[in-house]
Order: C-alpha cells, then sequence, then structure tokens
C-alpha cells in the first residue's frame, strides 16, 4: 500500500559518515513495545501516534536510537509476530503516513529508528499461506513453507517429535480441499505462525524487497527475529530424546523456567535452530543493507556456544547480536563477572561490538528478578550503571528506567500471550512484563489511554509514573537521564575493553582504558570506593561508602592509558 506521505530521503554526504563512525558499537536503543507504550488513539492499545507523541521525552531522556516492536499488519495472535502484510502498518497501531512522521521526527530529534523484521514465519492469514492450505500437496504455494506428509496410519501423527516453543508439538494437521485429512505444516511457534523455507527463492526475494521497502522509508536498520531460526536440517530429523527433555523443562519461551530445570538446549543439539544454512541468509541480509550506508542489523541469537555466536557476527553477516547472560545472570558476584567475561569473549575473535540488556518483552522485568520491592528496585538501579559502563551496545526496555516490577498478579481473564493457552494455563506467559508504561496521573491508566488499557495497571504505580518521577532527582529516571549523559559526555567511558578491579568482599568492578572505574557491591555490607572523582551512585553513600545493592562510577586519576 504506498503512503500518503513520501519515504524520508537520506543525505549521501551524511550516512556515510555514519556509516564511517559505526554509530552503534556504542549505542543506547530504547525498546518500544508499541502496544505498550502509549495510546494517543483512545483504544486502550498504544499506537504510532502515541510514540510520536512521547518522542521529546525519549530525547530527554538521552537515547540514541529507538527499536519499534513489529507495527505490521498482523491478526495478532503473538503480539505482531505473526505478520500477514510486511510492508505495512496496521491499523491498530497507525499507517504508513504516521510511521513516516515517527521516523522523520525521531531523526530530527537526533534519534534513530529500527524496526522489527520476523523472518522466520508469517501469519497464517497471509496470502501465501492461505494459498498453501488451498493448493494440493507439492505445489508450488506449499513449496514456499514447510509441509509434509505425516507419519503412521493414515498419517495421522505428526512428522517428527518438534515441539513448538510456546508449548505443544511443532506441527498443525491441515483439512485438505476434498474435506479429508492432510498434511501437516511446520510452526515452532504457535500455529497462527507457519514456517517458512528459506530454501525456496521466492521467499528470499520477499524478505530482500521488504528490507528495501523499510530501508526507503529512512528506517535505520532491523531488529531480526529468531535470528537462528529460518534454516531447517535436511530430513527435519527428531529431536534426540535426552536434548528433549531438557527442552521441555527449560521453560520456552526464555524467562518461563522452572526453578529445578536445566539450562535450554541452545548447545547445537536441537535441531529446530542454529543451523549452518542459516548464515547463508544473513548474507543476503547484509547485501542489502551494505546498500544503504549506516543501516545495521542485529539479530536475537539464542546461542550457547562462543564460537557459534560469533560466527553470526562475522563481517559479512550480522552487525550485532544479542547476547543475553547478563539478563539471565543472578545479583551475584560471580554470576555477573561470568556473563561479562563470556559476552566480551563471544565476540572478541570477530571484531564484533558487545551487547547487553537487562529485560525485554520476553523477560521477567529485573526489578522482580533481583527480588522484588525495594532490594530488587536497589539492584536493577545498580545493574543498569553496571551495564552503561561496559564497552558496546546497550538495550533499554521500555519501563525499565521507571523502576517497573513485573506484574505477575494479572487476573487469568486478561492474560494474552499465546504461551497461556499453549500451555494449557500452566503458563502464564510474558504479559506480565508488558503492562502498559504509567505517564501521569494518581490512579490508571495512568496517561496511557483515554480508554480501557488492554492489560490492567496495577493502582500501586501512582508513584512511578514519569510525571512523579521527573520531579524528583532521587528517582530511577533521574538516574536513567544522569547516567545516559555521562555516558555520551565524559571521555572516561572510552575504549573497547576492561580491566577487571574487583573490590572488597569479592564485589565486581572494572576499568575501562578512558579511566572510567565501576564498582558493583554484591556484598551485604557497605565497601569502600575506589579512589578518584566521584561521577554517580546508584544510592546515596553510607558513611562515605558504597551500601549494598548499589554501584558507582568513579573517574580514575591515574593518568589514561
Amino acid at each position: 500500500m504506498p503512503s500518503t506521505g513520501g519515504p524520508v530521503q537520506r543525505d549521501v554526504e551524511d550516512t556515510a559518515t555514519e556509516n564511517a563512525a559505526a554509530w552503534w558499537k556504542s549505542a543506547v536503543f530504547y525498546q518500544i513495545y508499541p502496544r505498550s507504550f502509549s495510546d494517543a488513539g483512545g483504544t486502550g492499545v498504544g499506537d504510532l501516534a502515541g510514540i510520536r507523541d512521547r518522542l521529546g521525552y525519549l530525547e530527554l531522556l538521552g537515547v540514541d536510537a529507538l527499536w519499534i516492536c513489529p507495527v505490521m499488519r498482523s491478526p495478532m495472535a503473538d503480539g505482531g509476530y505473526d505478520v500477514s502484510d510486511p510492508r505495512d502498518i496496521d491499523p491498530l497501531f497507525g499507517d504508513l503516513e504516521t510511521f513516516d512522521q515517527v521516523v522523520a521526527e525521531a531523526h530530527d530529534r537526533g534519534m534513530r529508528v529500527t524496526m522489527d523484521l520476523v523472518p522466520n514465519h508469517t501469519s497464517d492469514r497471509h496470502p501465501w499461506f492461505t494459498a498453501a492450505t488451498a493448493a494440493a500437496p507439492g505445489s508450488s504455494e506449499r513449496a514456499r513453507y514447510i509441509f509434509r506428509d505425516g507419519r503412521g496410519p493414515d498419517g495421522a501423527e505428526p512428522p517428527n517429535n518438534w515441539p513448538s516453543v510456546f508449548g505443544g508439538p511443532a506441527w498443525t494437521r491441515v483439512t485438505e480441499s476434498d474435506g479429508t485429512p492432510g498434511q501437516w505444516y511446520l510452526h515452532l511457534f504457535a500455529p497462527q505462525q507457519p514456517d517458512l523455507n528459506w530454501d525456496n527463492p521466492e521467499v528470499v526475494a520477499d524478505f530482500e524487497h521488504t528490507v528495501r521497502f523499510w530501508l526507503e522509508r529512512g528506517v535505520d536498520g532491523f531488529r531480526i527475529d529468531v535470528a537462528h531460526g529460518m534454516a531447517k536440517p535436511p530430513g527435519l530429523p527428531d529431536i534426540d530424546p535426552t536434548v528433549l527433555a531438557a527442552i521441555e523443562a527449560s521453560g520456552e519461551p526464555p524467562g518461563t523456567a522452572r526453578e529445578d530445570a536445566e539450562p535450554p538446549a541452545r548447545d547445537g543439539r536441537d535441531p529446530r535452530f542454529d543451523n549452518p544454512g542459516v548464515h547463508d541468509v544473513h548474507r543476503r541480509l547484509r547485501k542489502v543493507l551494505d546498500e544503504y550506508p549506516g543501516a545495521v542489523s542485529i539479530g536475537e541469537v539464542w546461542v550457547e556456544d562462543n564460537a557459534r555466536f560469533g560466527d553470526y557476527l562475522r563481517s559479512d553477516e550480522l552487525h550485532l547480536a544479542f547476547n543475553f547472560r547478563l539478563a539471565e545472570a543472578a545479583f551475584d558476584a560471580a554470576d555477573i563477572r561470568a556473563a561479562v567475561q563470556n559476552s566480551l569473549e563471544s565476540v572478541h575473535s570477530v571484531g564484533a561490538a558487545a551487547t547487553w540488556t537487562l529485560s525485554n518483552h520476553d523477560i521477567a522485568r529485573e526489578v522482580t528478578r533481583y527480588g522484588g520491592g525495594a532490594t530488587g528496585l536497589a539492584r536493577a538501579r545498580a545493574m543498569m550503571m553496571f551495564e552503561l559502563a561496559l564497552p558496546g551496545t546497550v538495550f533499554v526496555y521500555n519501563g525499565a528506567e521507571l523502576g517497573l516490577p513485573n506484574v505477575d498478579d494479572l487476573p487469568e481473564s486478561a492474560l494474552r500471550d499465546p504461551v497461556w493457552e499453549r500451555s494449557g494455563h500452566r503458563d502464564r506467559g510474558r504479559d506480565g512484563c508488558r503492562v502498559p508504561i504509567p505517564w501521569e496521573g494518581e490512579r490508571p491508566p495512568f496517561g496511557f489511554t483515554d480508554g480501557q488499557p488492554w492489560l490492567p495497571m496495577p493502582e500501586q504505580w501512582a508513584d512511578r509514573t514519569v510525571e512523579q518521577q521527573l520531579e524528583h532527582l532521587e528517582s530511577t529516571l533521574s538516574l536513567y537521564r544522569s547516567a545516559l549523559e555521562l555516558r555520551s559526555t565524559r571521555d572516561e567511558f572510552a575504549g573497547d575493553t576492561i580491566e577487571w578491579r574487583d573490590g572488597p568482599g569479592d564485589c565486581p568492578g572494572f576499568r575501562r582504558p578512558g579511566g572510567l572505574v565501576c564498582v558493583l557491591n554484591t556484598s551485604t555490607a557497605a565497601i569502600d570506593l575506589p579512589a578518584g572523582e566521584l561521577l554517580l551512585t546508584s544510592a546515596p553513600l553510607h558513611e562515605a561508602q558504597l551500601a549494598p545493592g548499589a554501584a558507582a562510577w568513579v573517574a580514575d586519576t591515574v593518568a589514561r592509558s
């Protein structure tokens, strides 16, 4: 569908300068989950006009770039990650003209814009899939997806034992045009999200068309959903029973594991993901991106092995890849140190920038993960400073800057995540980290909407609103603003490496080559600060010492290396 407003044109000289600077290597991205950010239309669901209205706030916060989760046309079976038209905006969020305005106004305020691409699958209401189910087995229409005959008598069993990430089998059987039970199609996620066949040239060409469509509109890059997916192994072999047991116990999607479960099977033994052919997909994507200087690709890559993780970041593949180790680490010195060291090592061999995040739309919020209440909030503030002190790219999930916790007591009738239904109501899913943002006022919906918010908002958030926190220097929002300003203006944050300088009580600390020293107090007692100029602390000092659950930034008085 053509836009009523024109695409945003790029200045060749400016974008060449951006490319030379590789702006994304040290950028702070702000992740917007659109339906929960700001609703300007009164529908109860956040929209693009709401994002446009809040761009001034994001500029004030001090972020460098936005990552906008899916806003393309979708039946919304999985919050927009089931795309029925990848080159149009869903009316729930607005239209192409409004999207163009968001991009242009963000650029005017010095912020770049990236958006989600979902290449692993489409919606079951995509015209391609509608045609596939109406066509016969072996047809060109079905060849765009992964259809297979079933096993057992009359093909009544799924083609293999793969589970869906959202629970249940990864296969659904279709009814053929003559009314008889027919073939099965693969969906690694919900049944409404059939997997594409990336061995099909038509799939590749359409994806390249989509990438160019958005880049021509001025988008600065993409976050690639399930970037370790897409390629499937020849023959679609069964998962080894031992590995299958580990997958089922681990909890999927990420962040839903049982406390007694083994880690997810991301070590190369799960044939659903991280197959060698996926790298050809990313090479094709990179060739298109290289036609648009300064454009960035950011992969969602759930891979444990550092060598295989680094493969995604070779010079002709992704620019950045999400590393979730810091988000998965407990508030423990050894866990945090190991997560940071591992993350740095995973990109060192390929010369890529490390990435850091503490939460997103799939992971429980850090305040809750670190213990909840005052303790969880204090630790989340400290971890934010620790994260922002590290070299590389940082991603902040909307609401983290307000110190929002998960909302884990949502009524069952309000739950929207497909995980809830697919798990037979055993797993409440990810709605708890997707509750809308409180902006102002003393009671729900706190300025998020003039209507009924799509998920209930807690009464207790009256002191967490943007309005309240902007008025208090000690608020979490004010701390974020101060930290982001220092990070962008102080020379001490220079350098791509760290030197570990652990503090008392084995508390993790490090020094950047520019002279920044960061220390995190993971102990139960106050500790001494390192020598130098105190730049910022996440909590007031306790008799000139750093309190438990706090972090500090100090400018080293030693000459810079």
